[in-house]
C-alpha cells in the first residue's frame, strides 16, 4: 500500500539535483556525455583517447627533457594502451603536430572581422597575441620542446614545418597573402621572428606580457620592411623572368609533325599507330 502520509523524496521530485547527486557518486561524466554548454570538469580526463594523449605528452614535456619521454611513458600518463596510442599516432612528434592543429583551430575560431580596417600589422599582432593566449597553459612544455629542437637539428626541421603550416593560417586569419615567392618569404620569415618572440615570452612574467609584446611589434616591424623590399625586388624581377621565359619558348625545338603515309622523320610508325594513321 501506497503510504498517503509519508513526505516526498526530494530528489524523486527534483530531476536536476537527483542527477547532479548521482554525478558527484559517479564521477564526471565522459565529455561525450555532456551537453554543448556544460563546461567539462577540470579533473575528469578528455573521453578522446588523442586529446588525453595530446595533454599527457604535454604534461611530461613540462617535468622532463623530451628525450627522456617514451611513447609507453605517455600512454600511461593518458590512460591508454600502446594499442590505442598506436591507433591515434605514430609518434610522438606526431601528437606535436596535433596540438599545434588544436592551437590553430582555437585561434581561427575566435577570429572576427572586427580589425580587417587596421593595418595589416595590428592584425598579425591580434592573431598571434591570441595564439600566445592559446598556448599559455603549456608553457613551460613549449619551452621544452624549444629546447629540444636546438639539440636535434633534423627534429628542428620537421618542427619548422608544422609551424609552416600554422603560420600561414595565422596570416590568412589576418587577411594576408601567404602566396607565390613572396608569400614563401613571409612564412619563414615569421616562423625565425616566431621562435624569437617565444624566447621573450618564456620569461616574461608580467600578466600584461609587456615584454613579449613589445618584442611582437619589433619583430612585425622588422618583417614589414623585410617583405616590402622583397616585394620591391620581386616587381624589378619580373620583366626578366618574362624574357627568360621567352627566350626558353624559342630556344625549345619545335616537334616535328608525323606524316599521314605512316612514316616519320625516325622511320617507321608502330603498326598499331601505322594503323590509327590510315584509318
Amino acid at each position: 500500500m501506497v503510504d498517503l502520509n509519508a513526505q516526498p523524496d526530494p530528489l524523486k521530485s527534483d530531476p536536476l539535483k537527483a542527477a547532479a547527486e548521482a554525478e558527484a557518486a559517479l564521477g564526471a561524466p565522459d565529455q561525450a556525455d555532456l551537453g554543448p554548454d556544460r563546461p567539462q570538469s577540470a579533473k575528469a580526463p578528455p573521453s578522446d583517447k588523442r586529446a588525453a594523449i595530446v595533454e599527457a605528452l604535454l604534461a611530461l614535456a613540462a617535468e622532463r627533457r623530451w628525450e627522456d619521454i617514451s611513447i609507453s611513458d605517455v600512454a600511461t600518463r593518458a590512460g591508454v594502451t600502446l594499442s590505442q596510442f598506436r591507433d591515434a599516432f605514430p609518434s610522438k612528434g606526431a601528437v606535436l603536430g596535433a596540438w599545434s592543429r588544436m592551437l590553430d583551430k582555437q585561434v581561427l575560431d575566435g577570429t572576427t572581422n572586427d580589425l580587417m580596417a587596421e593595418p595589416a600589422k595590428e592584425r598579425l599582432f591580434d592573431v598571434l597575441m591570441r595564439r600566445l593566449d592559446a598556448m599559455a597553459p603549456h608553457r613551460e612544455a613549449m619551452r621544452a620542446i624549444m629546447e629540444w629542437a636546438k639539440r636535434d637539428p633534423i627534429s628542428a626541421a620537421a618542427l619548422n614545418q608544422v609551424a609552416l603550416n600554422s603560420m600561414r593560417f595565422m596570416l590568412e586569419a589576418s587577411d594576408i597573402s601567404s602566396e607565390g615567392a613572396v608569400g614563401s618569404v613571409k612564412l619563414q620569415g615569421l616562423v625565425l621572428a616566431w621562435a624569437r618572440i617565444l624566447d621573450t615570452w618564456f620569461d616574461d612574467n608580467d600578466p600584461a606580457y609587456a615584454r613579449t609584446m613589445a618584442a611582437l611589434d619589433r619583430e612585425l616591424t622588422r618583417g614589414e620592411t623585410l617583405v616590402a623590399r622583397v616585394e620591391d625586388m620581386n616587381r624589378l624581377a619580373a620583366p626578366l623572368r618574362s624574357l627568360a621565359r621567352a627566350f626558353m619558348n624559342r630556344a625549345r625545338p619545335p616537334r616535328a609533325p608525323r606524316s599521314s603515309s605512316g612514316w616519320d622523320d625516325e622511320g617507321p610508325l608502330d603498326p598499331e599507330e601505322r594503323r590509327t594513321h590510315t584509318m
